[in-house]
């Protein structure tokens, strides 16, 4: 599925290309499931174009998982036949995940263990990562209470797993349908919006020693209950530099997505996916994705 101009995602299209070139210290992917993230649309959009250079026509998509189809000369640890999944960001935009192959760099690329199936690995690359990284730049541990924005979401549900395993007091804001699937993890969930200060110091009259936003716009809230010395970090809104915070992006690491898809498979993280679209309805996954969803929207590249 490709664009060939900035736009919205009904103007994706079913595009027959060459199967992409396998160089040195890459693995050709045959692809089972690719995960939607809005970063997938806003690239669409143009979003990103003063950070991240394109080639048109361009293939969204930048998380994976499938089946090794071929290696490049100098990649002795893959081999045809393996399972396998990536976090497949590139230097620039153009062969994405969204199609039937796709060439990723070798150290960007996890074995799947046994027993975690295609749908799960596909959903966790970004948000896995994302939620990793984010705990580790707050340097979270069991002395700490965790506030974390949109916990219900792709990102924060992970996190405030990962938080949680850390032995960490968890506080997640998330509407109130989502209220118990917060509970069930051990996380104490309080509803977003007008008042939300007054509600998180309820629970932590000395306020929170830590905050994790993955939503935006919520800055001034972080600031009024985080505790003296605390720390917060945001995926959304890069203004946080300018009051202490640190805004994060992540890198694709093959090593650590192999441990939390370690982690799925020893049941202590799980990845909640919605619906999964064939691959022709890529543009009406980006719109289910963007109008909100109850976990991970997919794509099937095999149908």
């Amino acid at each position: 599925m490709t664009y060939s101009e900035y736009g919205e995602p009904h103007t994706l299209e079913m595009t027959e290309l060459e199967l992409p070139k396998v160089g040195p210290g890459a693995v050709l992917i045959k692809i089972q499931r690719a995960s939607v993230n809005p970063v997938d649309w806003k690239v669409m959009s143009g979003g990103l174009d003063p950070l991240i250079d394109i080639v048109f026509p361009a293939i969204p998509g930048w998380d994976v998982s499938g089946v090794v189809e071929q290696t490049g000369p100098d990649v002795p640890e893959f081999s045809v036949g393996d399972r396998v999944a990536s976090y497949a960001r590139k230097e620039f935009i153009h062969g994405g995940t969204y199609a039937e192959y796709v060439a990723v760099p070798a150290d960007s690329v996890a074995r799947i263990p046994d027993g975690v199936d295609f749908d799960s690995a596909a959903g966790l690359p970004l948000t896995g990562l994302t939620a990793q990284r984010a705990l580790e730049a707050l340097e979270l541990t069991s002395e700490d209470t965790l506030l974390i924005h949109a916990a219900s979401g792709g990102v924060g549900h992970l996190a405030a797993q990962l938080a949680v395993e850390r032995g960490a007091t968890v506080l997640g804001t998330a509407s109130e349908k989502n209220h118990a699937k917060l509970r069930e993890l051990g996380v104490t969930p309080l509803t977003y919006g007008e008042g939300l200060a007054d509600r998180v110091r309820s629970e932590a009259p000395e306020g929170v020693t830590a905050v994790a936003d993955f939503v935006g716009g919520v800055l001034e809230d972080t600031l009024a209950v985080l505790a003296e010395g605390g720390r917060h970090v945001s995926v959304a809104d890069p203004s946080v530099l300018e009051h202490g915070g640190r805004w994060l992006w992540v890198r694709p690491d093959g090593t650590r997505l192999r441990r939390l898809l370690e982690k799925v498979a020893a049941d202590t993280l799980r990845v909640d996916v919605d619906r999964v679209f064939p691959l022709e309805e890529a543009g009406a996954a980006m719109e289910a994705n963007q109008s909100g969803s109850n976990g991970k929207i997919l794509i099937d590249a095999t149908r």
